[in-house]
């Protein structure tokens, strides 16, 4: 016996991303810690890779920006959008957070 194809996460990501449109990793992860419970940033970036597999997201488009960060000049930010099998149920919750 297996793991439930679903996850809670996953799902709070997907409405999100209806909510967005699109975006990145990191604000994608802004908008999740101000609306549901704590999960920590590995977790979240974990979920849109497995969302990607599963076809509940799509990468839209992979940035690359220059900068000085601390791990070099150069960061890379991959655009994230709903997935053919995203099911998005509009959670009220986020009409307040999102702008």
């Amino acid at each position: 016996m297996g793991r439930k194809p679903g996850s809670r996460i996953r799902q709070n990501i997907v409405e999100i991303l209806y909510q967005i449109k699109q975006g990145y990793g990191y604000e994608i992860y802004k908008i999740y810690r101000k609306a549901f419970p704590k999960a920590s940033m590995r977790s979240i970036y974990y979920h849109l890779r497995k969302g990607t597999q599963t076809k509940e997201f799509k990468v839209q488009a992979v940035e690359k920006s220059r900068g000085e960060y601390s791990w070099g000049g150069e960061a890379e930010k991959t655009i994230y959008a709903l997935g053919e099998n995203a099911a998005p149920r509009g959670d009220e919750k986020l009409s307040g957070i999102i702008k």
